[in-house]
């Protein structure tokens, strides 16, 4: 107890002898009035645009600072009054008087009387220790007042010594580091630290979302203990990741240097800093120095029908190959978040038929309360003549940029209700997989909602009999990409049903390697290797994409190499082109591939010389710097030429991170009695089947049947019109990102992001038993749109850019059979056709009084179509199909 005691005795003493020693930060002479010129500017630009192309506006005052109180025990505890006077406003850079907004104003006008006079009005700082204890003002005054000047008391926030810290200003509560040399002190504020009342939201995927690069960093220069002058410069830069050139910048700068001083006010007794406030004035109170929100209201926008009835046109079926499409999804998405539940329902109540799909996809896709309500209210689900609004409203909420858990327990709720649609149950019970994904991703696994639905999809597959319902609670499962379903998947890969064991095998595929057990390497090789019983074609093709891309071992290669020439013959021929797509490609299995090929028992002539239709190809679609597209493309043919399984993906790669932008899976099953063939080994009591599954990004779809059982087939073939099936049409919230960024000078930027897609995917299969020749397609038409808006708010001022890319694009893969002999005729064709590509750049200077100044830019060019290359052996092939077609 007595070493503590002589402890707390040294401390004390030691508090005080620095209290009474060196400052801790900038001291005020008493009877002096501080006279400073002060001024904060802020401008708006593209990523690479200097100032004098910006779009902003500066402006300027005198600031007169005296110290009223200061403790007598601490010379570092103060309450200084700051008084701002000569208010001016100019724009950011020398303009002419055309293109000069503000020509013609007077501060007055512009502000008017009320806030001039708001902010002219004094306004006082506590310091201690060179910190802000509380900040004085009136609570009545306009909050972008309050806020400004906020912004010139955080000049005053600084310490004396180098070092790190957390500070409260206007900006929030942030880290911050001071390194201090001679006469000047460095401040850096953490930017990304900095945790204020108003939060935003960004899309999950890495590829889709946003950057957001930001720096602070303010030089004082002292004179006898009080700053002579501080200079800061804010700058924070956002682009979209998968298109960097939609980008946008804020610079924010002030500056507040001494002019003079002269004889001021003596200092005031009194107990506090508070008690002093109020005696100098009643009505001045702590209103906190963190910045207040503002809430800016548009006198001049149309309401949501208006907005509507501008747009309706564009979201017609007809158009959505269009950007006008995306383009007026994004704008109407943006009014529906403003909007109010009635004003969305008397929306969806006057649209067209054709036109409310798309509606309900901009409903939902605006994620909030009143959005959610009334789509609620509108659609039935008992009704089965309802699927088609039914479903795109599920599909809108499995693409949600930022679910929160109210969403999936609206899933989960009708999932419990009765439903018209076996399929929109089916639907709804997969996307609910999704969203656990999402909300898991945001930290959110233990919410009430989401551990109830992980429950649920759990124990699915084990509570029913039913094919169809297993089916849907895997695809669920593959969804939500739960570690804890991994052994679920892997009972389900040896299922004596097949497209279990498919759906368990690809899903396997999505998980992290590190998540890839012994149990589950054991149990995928023993499927491929057949080593308990004989699996199907598709099914072995699946288990060894599994172990070819969970970093295999040299004896699991070796395995395989040394298959090859024991298989069926066509899937001699995909594990060859396979291994060589591995090997030309570079993928992360080669290296282990190249060592076992050095042993010629491995790697030979006879084995590597086996011929047949099937093939496994891989290529760029686009190399930039911003992003790596990659395609795909494997086909697996039965012995006697027909389709068996065919897969295209799509990957989008961007600094490290990877999306699964698309795959569409064709399969086929027990065609051959329709030409006599044999079937191959472990399909001979396959019933005829023919579906496609489709998966956009990262989001597994419900799977389309084509036709399934002989009787079904028979009347698809006698009806078959060649046109190809609906996978999904809609449109989707790509990038989606919203945040408010809080400067120092006190102005706040809205920043808003959007990506917007229309897309149309189809496929179908055509059989003619007169030719003996059989064809597969799968068609993708789409339109792309990405915006950024960059603005800076004042209510009576108003400066901003918007930057837009714009595109349509269409990619058709289709598969031609010649099945009249053996080896039959394989043709494979990827074709993109010519597409547009557009940037926009818009920047706009504006008053409340209407006055406005706009500067647009356009950049448009065409990139020519093009057919992606595949392996030379397909090249020869199409030649003699289309050689033996003329």
């Amino acid at each position: 107890m007595f070493t503590i005691a002589v402890f707390l005795v040294c401390a004390a003493s030691c508090v005080a002898t620095s209290a009474a020693g060196a400052a801790v930060g900038p001291q005020l002479n008493n009877n002096q009035l501080y006279k400073f010129s002060y001024s904060t500017e802020v401008l708006v630009d593209r990523a690479q645009g200097s100032k004098e192309g910006s779009a902003g506006y500066k402006i300027s005052s005198d600031v007169d600072v005296n110290l009223v109180w200061r403790d007598p025990s601490n010379k570092d505890e103060q309450l200084i009054q700051l008084k701002i006077s000569n208010v001016r406003a100019d724009p950011v850079s020398h303009r002419s008087e055309k293109k000069n907004v503000l020509h013609g104003t007077t501060t007055e006008t512009l502000l008017g009387k009320t806030r001039l006079a708001a902010l002219t009005k004094p306004f006082f700082v506590h310091l201690r220790n060179g910190k802000v204890k509380a900040f004085y003002s009136y609570w009545a005054e306009p909050a972008i007042i309050k806020n400004l000047k906020r912004g010139v008391s955080s000049l005053l926030q600084l310490q004396l010594k180098t070092g790190k810290v957390i500070e409260n200003d206007v900006s929030g509560r942030c880290t911050v580091a001071y390194k201090a040399e001679n006469n000047q002190v460095t401040r850096t504020k953490f930017l990304e630290s900095c945790t204020s009342a108003e939060t935003g939201f960004t899309t999950h995927s890495q590829v889709l979302g946003v950057t957001r690069k930001s720096s602070s960093i303010t030089v004082f220069t002292l004179e006898d203990g009080f700053i002579r002058s501080a200079v800061s410069e804010e700058r924070h830069s956002l682009a979209v990741n998968a298109h960097r050139s939609a980008a946008a910048k804020v610079v924010s700068r002030q500056s507040f240097t001494l002019v003079g001083t002269e004889a001021g006010p003596l200092e005031i007794a009194g107990k506090d800093a508070a008690v002093v406030v109020k005696s100098i004035d009643a009505k001045i109170a702590a209103v906190g120095i963190k910045a207040e929100k503002i809430t800016a209201q548009c006198k001049t926008c149309p309401s949501l029908f208006e907005h509507w009835q501008a747009l309706q046109k564009k979201l017609e079926p007809e158009s959505l190959s269009k950007a006008a499409a995306p383009r007026s999804f994004l704008a109407l998405i943006h009014s529906i978040r403003k909007a109010t539940k009635n004003d969305i329902l008397q929306m969806l109540k006057s649209a067209s038929k054709t036109s409310i799909p798309q509606v309900v996809d901009a409903v939902t896709s605006a994620q909030t309360t009143a959005s959610l309500d009334a789509m609620l209210e509108f659609l039935n689900f008992t009704d089965a003549k309802g699927t088609v609004l039914q479903e795109r409203f599920v599909y809108a909420c499995g693409f949600a940029s930022h679910p929160n858990e109210r969403m999936l327990q609206t899933m989960l709720d009708i999932s419990k209700s009765r439903i018209g649609s076996p399929d929109i149950k089916e639907s709804v019970v997969i996307i609910m997989g999704a969203l656990v994904h999402k909300l898991c991703q945001k930290g959110g696994c233990n919410l009430p909602t989401v551990v109830e639905v992980k429950k649920m999809i759990l124990e699915g597959p084990d509570s029913t009999q039913e094919e169809s319902e297993v089916q849907m609670f895997l695809l669920a499962l593959k969804n939500s990409l739960l570690p804890e379903a991994i052994p679920i998947f892997t009972k389900y890969t040896e299922s004596e049903v097949g497209a279990y064991s498919t759906i368990a095998l690809t899903s396997l595929q999505r998980y992290d390697v590190s998540l890839m057990t012994d149990e589950v390497k054991k149990t995928v090789n023993r499927i491929y290797h057949q080593n308990r019983r004989i699996y199907e074609k598709n099914v072995r093709a699946a288990a060894a994409d599994v172990i070819l891309s969970s970093k295999p071992s040299y004896m699991e290669i070796k395995n395989l190499l040394l298959s090859i020439g024991h298989l069926p013959h066509e899937m001699n021929k995909y594990m060859l082109s396979k291994i060589r797509d591995i090997l030309r490609f570079h993928m992360p299995a080669s290296k282990v591939l190249r060592q076992v090929m050095r042993d010629m028992i491995s790697h030979n002539y006879d084995r590597f010389s086996k011929f047949g239709s099937s093939s496994a190809y891989s290529g760029f679609m686009a190399q930039s710097v911003d992003v790596t597209s990659t395609y795909s493309l494997d086909i697996l043919y039965s012995g006697s030429g027909i389709l068996r399984r065919s897969n295209m993906n799509i990957y989008g790669a961007s600094k490290g991170a990877v999306l699964h932008g698309l795959q569409v899976a064709i399969e086929a099953q027990g065609l051959e009695s329709l030409i006599a063939a044999t079937p191959d080994e472990g399909e001979g009591d396959l019933d005829s089947f023919a579906g496609m599954s489709a998966l956009l990004f990262d989001v597994q779809l419900r799977p389309v049947t084509f036709f399934k059982g002989y009787s079904d087939l028979m009347s698809k073939m006698f009806s078959m019109t060649g046109e190809p099936m609906n996978v999904v049409k809609g449109l989707i919230l790509l990038t989606d990102h919203s945040e408010v960024i809080q400067l120092q000078s006190g102005l706040k930027a809205s920043a808003e992001f959007q990506g917007g897609l229309a897309i149309d995917i189809s496929g179908g299969m055509e059989i003619s038993l007169w030719y003996r020749e059989s064809k597969t397609s799968v068609n993708n038409r789409g339109a792309l749109v990405i915006s950024g808006n960059l603005t800076v708010d004042m209510d009576f001022m108003s400066a901003g850019l918007e930057v837009s890319f714009e595109t349509e694009a269409s990619l058709d893969f289709i598969t031609t059979v010649q099945f009249s002999e053996y080896p039959f005729l394989v043709c494979m064709q990827m074709d993109k056709a010519t597409f547009p590509i557009s940037n926009y750049l818009k920047k706009h200077e504006s008053l409340s009084s209407g006055k406005s100044v706009v500067t647009q830019k356009s950049k448009k060019l065409l990139v020519p179509g093009s057919e992606f290359p595949l392996h030379q052996e397909n090249s020869n092939m199409c030649k003699k199909v289309f050689d033996s077609s003329w």
